[in-house]
C-alpha cells in the first residue's frame, strides 16, 4: 500500500508522470472526477476540506455519495491493514534521562538557595514548577520529532483518528506534573512513563488525577450544559432581520492582537465577513479588496500570499450592528455551515450559544483523557473562567490596572508597597509680541501667574483707543503670564513652558505579583500586577471597544488552550448582548430617570427625536 510507484496523472493537463503510492491511487479513485490528484498524506483536517469543497462545488447529494465511498474504502483497508500496537512500539527517547538529570540539577541549586535564605518558599515552588514544565515540554518535542518510529501508534495519532501527542508523551516520555485534590500543582513530577512503569509513590500521586477525571465527567458536564442554557436565554432574540443596518461603525482586526496568546492568522479572522474599509497592502498602500466586499474562499486565496503585509482589517461585526432586536446580513457575514452570506431568518443567537456551550462539554470530558495532568489552562479552571467573563463577575485574583498613562515609581510605606504612576505632560503657551512693545522679562526666567511680560512703549493708549481697536484689548490682556512656568524669549514671541502632573497611587497587596519596575512607562489600562483584568475596569478606563476585544480574546484563549476552535462571530453575538444597555447619567429633555438602564438603540432613537425638536439630549455611560 505504501510502495512508491510511478503513474501517469490523468487529472493533469500535462499528463505528467508522478511518483506516488498505491494507497493514494486507491484513495483518489474514490474522489469526484473534477478534483485534482491529492499526492500527499490525507489526515482528518484534509478530509474536512475535501468534504466542504465537494459540498460547495457538487452539492448535497454528490457529497453524501462521496462520504459513503470514503467510509467503505476506509473500513475495508483499516480491516486489511492489521494496524496493532505492541509495548515494543513505544520507544523511550534516549535523551529523556539527560533532560531529567538537567532538571534535577536545577532543582538541587534551587534547594540550596532556599536553605541559604536567598528565595522564599513560594518562589522555590514557582521555579520548581517552571523547571519541570520546561523539561516536560522538551521531552514532548523530542517524541514529536521522532514520532514516525512509533509504528501503528504513529498512524493513529498523525491521522487524527485516535490519540494525540499528549497521550503518547505519557506512554513514552514522562507523565510530568500532577494536581492534588484541591487543584494545586504538586511540585514533585512523575518522571516515569507507562512504558517503564510507575513507582508506588508515583502511582499514588497519579490517583488524584484519575479520580479528578471521573469526578469532572460527572459534575462539569452539567455546568457546561447550564452555561449553554443561560447563553441561549441571552441570545435567543438575535436573528437575521434585514440586509443591512446602515451603520458606519466597524471592528478593527489586528495582525497581532495583544490579548491573543495563540497568534491566530488575520486571514482566518476575516473569512466570511464584509469589509467596512478597503483592504490595503501595509507596505505599498495598494488597495487589495474594495469596501463592502464579502470575503469568500476566492478572495482568501488571492490575498493569502500577502498576509504578512496586512497590518489590520476593518470589518462589519455583530458588535456594531444597529438593527433593532436582531442583526443584519452585512454585520453578521457568512453562515458557518456553507460560508455563503447568511439568510434572513437564521437564528444566529441560538447557533452562537450552542457553538460556545457545546465545546464546553467536550472540554469537560477532556480532563478524563489525560488523567488530570497539571496544566495552567486545565478546563476545571477554564470553564469557570468563561462563566466569569460572560456573567460580568469580578475575576478571582484580578490585576491592578493603571488609570492613566505615566511613569512608575515604587514607594515603600508603613502600609506596604505603593506603586505611584505619574503623568508629566509638558505644556506650552505662546504669546506674540506686538511691534512697539517692550519685553519686561529675560530668556530662561521663571514666572508666576500675573507676572508682567511686556508693555507698550507708547504709554498713551487710552480706553477710547481700545474701543476703536479691539486688538489692543487682547494685547493688553496677554501682556501678563496666565500660568506659572519657564520662559523662552525671542523678539517675535514669548513661550511659557510648564509641566502638568497627574499622579495615581495603588497599594499592592502582599500576595500580588508585581510585574512593573521603577521607571517603567505604562499606558492607561496596563496591568501593574499579574492576574486576569476586570472587564468593568477596562470599560471605565479604556472604553467599550477595548472591553469587547478583551472579552473575545479571553474566551478564545480558554478554548484554544484545549485545542477547540470557535469562530469570533459567535462570541461577538453574545458580547453585543452583554453591552447592549447604557446607564443614564443625565436625563436632558427626555423622560428617562438618572441611573435607569436603557437599550442603546432605544436611547439613540429617543435622543435623535429630542434633538430634532431642539431639545437637550440625555447622556449615558456604557454598562456591563
Amino acid at each position: 500500500m505504501r510502495s512508491s510507484v510511478k503513474v501517469r496523472n490523468d487529472k493533469s493537463d500535462k499528463n505528467e508522470i508522478i511518483t506516488t503510492t498505491v494507497g493514494r491511487i486507491i484513495f483518489n479513485s474514490n474522489l469526484p472526477d473534477s478534483f485534482e490528484f491529492y499526492n500527499f498524506t490525507i489526515d482528518k483536517s484534509h478530509l474536512k476540506d475535501i468534504t466542504l469543497r465537494s459540498f460547495k462545488e457538487l452539492g448535497n447529494e454528490e457529497t453524501s455519495y462521496l462520504l459513503d465511498r470514503l467510509k467503505s474504502v476506509g473500513f475495508e483497508y483499516a480491516t486489511k491493514s492489521g494496524i496493532t500496537m505492541a509495548i515494543n512500539d513505544i520507544k523511550v527517547p534516549e535523551s529523556k534521562q539527560e533532560i531529567v538529570q538537567k532538571a534535577e540539577n536545577q532543582i538541587k541549586l534551587l534547594e540550596d538557595k532556599f536553605e541559604q535564605g536567598f528565595i522564599t518558599e513560594d518562589e522555590k515552588y514557582q521555579s520548581a514548577v517552571k523547571i519541570w514544565t520546561d523539561a516536560n515540554e522538551e521531552v514532548t518535542d523530542t517524541i514529536e520529532n521522532s514520532l514516525s518510529i512509533y509504528g501503528g501508534l504513529y498512524f493513529m495519532a498523525s491521522s487524527g483518528a485516535k490519540g494525540n501527542i499528549a497521550q503518547i508523551k505519557q506512554m513514552a516520555g514522562m507523565r510530568g506534573l500532577m494536581s492534588d485534590p484541591k487543584g494545586k500543582i504538586i511540585d514533585r513530577p512523575i518522571k516515569s512513563n507507562f512504558r517503564e512503569g510507575l513507582t508506588v509513590l508515583e502511582y499514588f500521586i497519579s490517583t488524584h488525577g484519575a479520580r479528578k477525571g471521573l469526578a469532572d465527567t460527572a459534575l462539569r458536564t452539567a455546568d457546561s450544559g447550564y452555561l449553554t442554557r443561560r447563553l441561549i436565554d441571552v441570545a435567543q432574540e438575535m436573528t437575521i432581520i434585514n440586509d443591512e443596518c446602515g451603520t458606519d461603525e466597524f471592528r478593527i482586526v489586528y495582525k497581532n492582537q495583544p490579548e491573543d496568546q495563540f497568534k491566530r492568522s488575520i486571514i482566518s479572522k476575516i473569512k466570511g465577513r464584509y469589509l467596512a474599509q478597503p483592504l490595503v497592502n501595509g507596505e505599498t498602500g495598494e488597495i487589495l479588496v474594495e469596501k463592502d466586499t464579502y470575503i469568500d474562499d476566492t478572495i482568501i486565496n488571492n490575498i493569502s500570499e500577502l498576509e504578512e503585509k496586512i497590518d489590520s482589517v476593518s470589518v462589519y461585526s455583530p458588535l456594531t450592528c444597529k438593527t433593532e432586536r436582531g442583526l443584519c446580513i452585512k454585520c453578521y457575514g457568512g453562515s458557518l455551515a456553507n460560508w455563503n452570506p447568511v439568510m434572513i431568518g437564521e437564528a444566529v443567537g441560538i447557533i452562537a450559544a450552542q457553538s460556545i456551550g457545546e465545546p464546553g462539554t467536550q472540554l469537560t470530558m477532556r480532563t478524563f483523557h489525560t488523567g488530570g495532568i497539571a496544566s495552567v489552562a486545565d478546563i476545571t479552571s477554564g470553564l469557570p473562567r468563561v462563566e466569569e467573563l460572560f456573567e460580568a463577575r469580578t475575576p478571582k485574583g484580578q490585576a491592578i490596572l493603571s488609570d492613566i498613562d505615566g511613569i512608575v515609581d515604587l514607594l515603600e510605606t508603613t502600609e506596604g508597597l505603593v506603586v505611584q504612576v505619574s503623568d508629566r505632560e509638558t505644556m506650552q503657551q505662546e504669546i506674540a509680541v506686538p511691534k512697539s512693545w517692550e519685553i519686561k522679562v529675560k530668556d530662561g526666567d521663571s514666572v508666576i501667574v500675573g507676572t508682567e511680560l511686556m508693555s507698550p512703549k507708547d504709554q498713551s493708549i487710552t480706553p477710547k483707543d481700545t474701543k476703536s481697536n479691539p486688538s489692543k484689548i487682547v494685547e493688553s490682556e496677554s501682556s501678563y503670564a496666565g500660568v506659572s512656568g519657564k520662559l523662552k524669549v525671542t523678539k517675535q514671541k514669548i513661550t511659557i513652558t510648564w509641566e502638568n502632573e497627574e499622579t495615581r497611587e495603588y497599594l499592592i497587596p502582599a500576595a500580588s505579583n508585581l510585574i512593573v519596575s521603577e521607571g517603567d512607562p505604562v499606558k492607561a489600562g496596563d496591568p501593574l500586577t499579574s492576574g486576569p483584568k476586570s472587564p468593568q475596569q477596562i470599560l471605565v478606563i479604556q472604553g467599550i471597544n477595548n472591553v469587547q476585544e478583551y472579552l473575545i480574546e479571553e474566551v478564545q484563549n480558554v478554548y484554544l488552550s484545549q485545542g477547540v476552535s470557535i469562530n469570533d462571530k459567535h462570541i461577538e453575538v453574545i458580547v453585543s448582548q452583554m453591552l447592549r444597555k447604557v446607564r443614564i447619567t443625565s436625563q436632558g429633555d427626555t423622560d428617562y430617570i438618572p441611573g435607569e438602564l436603557v437599550v442603546i438603540n432605544d436611547f439613540s432613537s429617543k435622543n435623535e427625536e429630542i434633538m430634532a425638536e431642539g431639545g437637550e439630549p440625555a447622556t449615558a455611560s456604557p454598562f456591563y
